[in-house]
């Protein structure tokens, strides 16, 4: 069953984009590239993802539902092909439209993800994510702090530490936007492979050439499934490409939508 999924749009004219966050994220990541794009003159929405962000907490959760989420957004939106952007998570929902919905959208643009299986690599993640209990836990910086034992990295910390909001109007106790236990839950399906499809629906992958998300087979793999697909390489750049190098994501992404007919 679909969800209706919460938003931010940017611009009220032209073509339509959609962009999809990646695992643990929301639509306020991608708020400066949005409006870079808006200023381009396209009309973007940045959306949250069932159990994530504002979007409605569900026992549901797999590619499946999110493509169909998405269908649903599509026509609630009355939008008419439009562009789509997925990184990481949200680049697999898209490749899972693609193979569920083909042909409703003017192009897909997968950022930094492929269609194979990946291991199951969020263990970390999430146990440093459960470990912190907001029954002690009062502020930020304490839950901060219980994150930094098992999460070295500032920058992964501050990622996931923007989805801390205060549950109660008296700001009582602090919650995770994301629906932890139910991703916990499903975190073996997180990697899942998509299965086989072919498209023709103009399709391009932009990725970080110091990620170790994409390899040579993907890229076979892609050109395999796209009879028409762009690769847009991205120095100096891991897996967080529109983060790391946001002028040059902007860059491939105008001109990949360049080639796009009605664009």
């Amino acid at each position: 069953m679909p969800v209706p999924l919460a938003y931010r749009k940017y611009g009220d004219s032209g073509p339509a984009v959609l962009i999809l966050h990646g695992l643990f994220g929301q639509s306020d990541n991608w708020t400066s590239v949005a409006k870079t794009l808006s200023e381009h003159g396209f009309q973007v929405y940045t959306l949250d993802s069932r159990n994530h962000g504002l979007s409605p907490h569900t026992i549901e959760w797999s590619y499946e539902t999110m493509a169909d989420d998405l269908s649903h957004f599509i026509k609630n939106h009355a939008l008419t092909n439009p562009l789509c952007i997925g990184h990481s998570m949200g680049g697999k929902t898209l490749l899972f439209y693609e193979s569920l919905f083909s042909g409703t959208l003017r192009g897909l643009i997968i950022v930094d993800i492929a269609a194979r299986n990946y291991p199951p690599h969020h263990s970390e993640v999430f146990k440093a994510l459960l470990s912190v209990d907001f029954n002690t836990l009062k502020t930020r910086k304490e839950a901060e702090l219980v994150l930094q034992n098992l999460i070295p990295e500032p920058g992964v910390r501050q990622f996931l530490l923007k989805n801390l909001y205060w549950k109660d109007a008296p700001r009582q106790e602090l919650a995770w936007r994301f629906n932890l236990d139910v991703l916990n839950h499903h975190a073996h399906e997180i990697g899942k492979a998509v299965p086989e499809f072919y498209s023709n629906t103009p399709a391009a992958l932009i990725y970080g050439t110091h990620s170790s998300y994409i390899n040579s087979e993907d890229l076979a793999d892609f050109k395999k499934r796209f009879t028409n697909f762009t690769l847009y390489p991205i120095e100096h750049s891991g897996h967080w490409v529109h983060a790391e190098q946001p002028q040059a994501f902007v860059k491939a992404f105008i001109d990949f939508a360049n080639t796009l007919v009605g664009y």
